[in-house]
C-alpha cells in the first residue's frame, strides 16, 4: 500500500513527475466563445515547451472544437441537436489542431492529433493499440493532442466532458500528474462567483469526498464543472496520478507549478495505483449488464480482497456476455464495483442467490466458482 503523502510536502511530487497530461478548456480557449485565444494558446504551448526542456513528458487533452466551430459559423448559442453539434466539432477540430501545430513549430515540435471515443477504451484490444500509439508518440518526442470525437460521438457513448478524457488518458499512459486549467483559480470552499468569503483549497486528497460537494456548475460553453474535476481527480489516483485543479489565465501557470509555487488546488492521490487491467475496467462508463447483491456481498466487496459468489447476488439485469463489464449495485442502486462477468446473462441468473456447489445442477457444468473473481474486479 501506498504510504498516505503528507500534504505539507505534497508539492514536490510536481518537481520529481516527468509524465504530465494537460487538459484545457473551452472557455480558455475559445476566449469565452469568441474565436481561438491565440495569443493564450501560444502562452501555454510556450510553457509546455519549456516543461519539455526540462525532460517531462507532456500530452495535451484539449477541449474547443465545438467552441471554435460555432465562432466560425456564426452560432451564438451551442445547439441541442446532435448532428449540429458534430458538424460544429468538424468545422472547428481544423482551425485548433491549426492553432496548435502553429504554435509548437516555433519550438520545433511536432504534435499529433488523437481523438478518442469511448468504444476505442472499452475495447481491450483498441485501448492497448491507443496506449501504444501515445506512448510511442511520448518516445519520440512528439505532443500527442487528444480530443474527444465529436464529430461521431452520441449521448450514450461519449466520455461526458474532457476532465474524464483527460483523467483516463492519465491512466492510459501512467501519467504523475493531470494539468486541469480552467477559468477559476482552483477549488474553493464555495462557489467564488457568489461568495466573497468563499477560500481557496490549496491541497487536499482526491479521495476527501467532502470536495465534490463544495463544486460548482458548468459554464455556457463547456460541459464539465466542477464537479467533473474533482471527479476527474479520483480516476486520475486510480494509476497514481495527482491532480491539479488551476486558473489558465494566471501568468506563466505551468512554470510556477513546476516549481511548487502553490497556485491552484493539488489533489493527491495517496492510494495504491491499480494495475493497468483494472484501470481499464474502472475507466468503463459503460457496462453491459448489472448484479444487485445483498448486504453482506456488499461489505464483502467494500472490505477489499474478495472475489464476489453467487450466494451474495440478489437479482441480474440487462443481457451480457461472458467477460464483458457488469456493475454491481448495492440495494439502494448505488454503484459500488465494476467487474468481467465469468457467466453470460442467462447462466448468472441461473446462479443468482446459489451456492458454488449447486453450480453442477444448475449448469450442466463446473465452471469458475466467482461470478467475478478479484483479480477482474474493482471497487469504486
Amino acid at each position: 500500500m501506498k504510504p498516505v503523502v503528507d500534504l505539507n510536502t505534497a508539492r514536490d511530487r510536481l518537481v520529481s513527475g516527468q509524465r504530465w497530461v494537460i487538459k484545457i478548456g473551452s472557455a480558455l480557449l475559445t476566449n469565452d466563445g469568441k474565436g481561438l485565444n491565440r495569443p493564450g494558446i501560444q502562452a501555454w504551448v510556450d510553457q509546455i515547451a519549456e516543461l519539455m526542456s526540462q525532460g517531462i513528458e507532456v500530452v495535451l487533452v484539449s477541449s474547443g472544437s465545438v467552441a471554435e466551430g460555432m465562432s466560425r459559423l456564426g452560432w451564438t448559442s451551442r445547439p441541442s441537436e446532435v448532428h449540429h453539434l458534430q458538424a460544429a466539432a468538424a468545422v472547428g477540430q481544423m482551425g485548433l489542431v491549426q492553432a496548435y501545430e502553429t504554435a509548437f513549430q516555433h519550438h520545433n515540435k511536432h504534435t499529433a492529433q488523437i481523438l478518442l471515443t469511448h468504444a476505442d477504451l472499452s475495447n481491450r484490444q483498441r485501448y492497448l493499440n491507443a496506449r501504444s500509439t501515445l506512448r510511442t508518440l511520448i518516445e519520440m518526442g512528439v505532443v500527442p493532442i487528444v480530443n474527444e470525437n465529436d464529430t461521431v460521438i452520441t449521448d450514450e457513448i461519449r466520455f461526458g466532458d474532457n476532465d474524464t478524457l483527460g483523467a483516463l488518458v492519465a491512466n492510459l499512459v501512467e501519467a504523475d500528474t493531470l494539468v486541469i486549467l480552467t477559468d477559476q483559480d482552483g477549488l474553493f470552499t464555495k462557489d467564488p462567483r457568489h461568495n466573497t468569503d468563499a477560500e481557496l483549497i490549496t491541497e487536499g486528497r482526491a479521495s476527501d469526498a467532502s470536495f465534490a460537494a463544495m463544486a460548482g456548475d458548468a459554464g455556457a460553453l463547456g460541459r464539465g464543472g466542477m464537479i467533473t474535476k474533482v471527479k476527474a481527480a479520483v480516476v486520475a489516483a486510480r494509476s497514481g496520478a495527482d491532480t491539479v485543479i488551476v486558473g489558465g489565465r494566471i501568468e506563466n501557470v505551468l512554470i510556477r507549478l513546476r516549481a511548487k509555487e502553490k497556485i491552484g488546488t493539488l489533489l493527491v492521490a495517496d492510494t495504491a495505483p491499480e494495475v493497468a487491467r483494472k484501470q481499464w475496467i474502472a475507466g468503463h462508463l459503460q457496462h453491459c449488464g448489472e448484479l444487485i447483491l445483498d448486504d453482506g456481498a456488499v461489505k464483502a466487496l467494500e472490505k477489499g480482497g474478495n472475489s464476489l459468489l453467487p450466494v451474495g447476488v440478489k437479482a441480474v439485469k440487462g443481457i451480457f456476455r461472458r467477460g464483458e463489464v457488469v456493475a454491481c449495485l448495492n440495494s439502494k442502486g448505488k454503484i459500488i464495483a465494476k467487474g468481467l462477468i465469468n457467466f453470460d446473462h442467462s447462466e448468472a441468473q441461473k446462479l443468482c442467490g446459489k451456492t458454488s456447489a449447486q453450480q453442477q445442477e444448475l449448469l450442466g457444468y463446473v465452471g469458475e466458482e466467482e461470478l467475478i473473481h478479484i483479480d477482474n474486479l474493482v471497487v469504486l
